[in-house]
């Protein structure tokens, strides 16, 4: 997969509305690529962790269109729209199987929680969100701007809700742009350490929480990292991390003003047989509530991947702690859990070496007492 010829740029709501080269639609011979491949590995039965892209065989325009999506998200818009996966004709098993066989043409998938899973279904449990250690996948909650733990958050929709779980995005370039016209002095605020909750989602060897700046300070590679729960969550449940200061606080409250407003914010609806993919870099990402079917077998469904993708950019070095690997095409990201298996670092290995990715084995960075004396 080559790097875009192009990296991603500011936009406004209004500069997506008009422009939608964001969005693929695929082919039906691209769909029927899809299919065919599902079919092969339905029939292999191999476990998830033991396959690779030999195992889930995809034409050569069906290999394209992911590759253009991936390329998407590292270009112009750091977003992708892809199209028409018949997801309607597949069970949630084949689903689930596809999805996987197609992430192992993008990327290198991470693990997304403390049970260390390596695909998430996005759906309501009755879990709540802004409680400690909440996480916003199970619940039917709108969700604050944040983005995901990886180069590329990608979702599937299988069902949609009944009503509401309205997508929303926006460029983070573009709203690190209105900071620093309505206040630049918050720009180097936005550059200082900040302390966020790692959601029991760490590794056992982990502190609970890590170091990361919420602004890169990269002039060439633009970087930003926010999820004001999070922050608000260290500040509540530990008591060694630092108090915000009035101007931490106050860059927050400037984020919460302009994240959801008309001239940043755009809305998509995610239908069935979307793949929705986000550069995490360089775009933030929430939710409206929904309400839901009553049968379980409508009830909204999306399964995400987080992946490491080859083309992805290089990381400020103050991301190392929390990302654990800041060069360019290198496998990072995700948060460890508690159930990481020999499989799972097999697959890893296998995965990243295929894709020609730069890789080493992951060791913790930094332990509570080494975090806690730099305070």
């Amino acid at each position: 997969m080559n790097a875009p010829e192009f990296k991603p740029r500011a936009w406004l709501a209004a500069d997506v509305e008009r422009d939608s080269s964001w969005i693929i639609r695929m082919t039906p011979e691209e769909v029927a690529g899809f299919d065919d491949a599902l079919q092969h590995a339905v029939a292999l039965n191999k476990p998830l962790l033991a396959m690779t892209a030999e195992d889930f065989p995809l034409p050569e325009a069906s290999r394209r269109v992911l590759a253009r999506a991936i390329d998407s998200t590292q270009g112009r818009w750091g977003m992708c729209l892809l199209k028409g996966f018949p997801v309607d004709q597949w069970t949630e098993a084949e689903t689930r199987l596809a999805y996987w066989g197609m992430g192992l043409y993008m990327g290198v998938g991470r693990t997304q929680n403390r049970a260390s899973e390596i695909i998430n279904d996005v759906r309501d449990t009755g879990a709540s969100y802004k409680v400690k250690g909440g996480r916003g996948y199970n619940t039917n909650a709108g969700l604050d701007f944040h983005q995901d733990s990886c180069d590329v958050v990608a979702l599937l929709c299988r069902r949609t809700a009944r009503s509401g779980g309205t997508s929303k995005v926006i460029s983070s370039i573009a709203l690190r742009d209105e900071v620093e016209r309505l206040r630049p002095d918050l720009i180097p605020v936005l550059q200082q350490p900040w302390f966020h909750t790692y959601q029991n989602t760490q590794d056992p060897t982990q502190p609970p929480y890590y170091r990361c700046p919420i602004l890169g300070d990269d002039p060439t590679y633009f970087t930003v990292r926010t999820n004001r729960k999070n922050i608000d969550a260290a500040q509540r449940d530990f008591e060694d991390v630092p108090r915000l200061s009035p101007e931490q606080t106050e860059v927050l409250d400037l984020f919460d003003q302009l994240m959801p407003s008309d001239r940043l914010c755009y809305s998509m609806e995610l239908e069935q047989g979307d793949l929705q993919l986000l550069n995490n870099y360089v775009t933030l990402h929430s939710r409206t509530p929904f309400e839901d079917f009553e049968d379980p077998d409508q009830k909204r469904h999306l399964l995400r991947l987080w992946l490491s993708v080859p083309s992805s950019q290089p990381l400020p070095p103050q991301w190392e702690e929390y990302y654990g690997d800041v060069r360019a095409g290198a496998v990072r990201g995700g948060v460890r859990g508690s159930a990481i298996t020999q499989e799972f670092l097999d697959y890893e290995e296998r995965q990243a070496r295929a894709l020609g990715m730069t890789w080493r084995k992951w060791r913790p960075l930094v332990t509570r007492e080494a975090a806690t004396a730099t305070l």
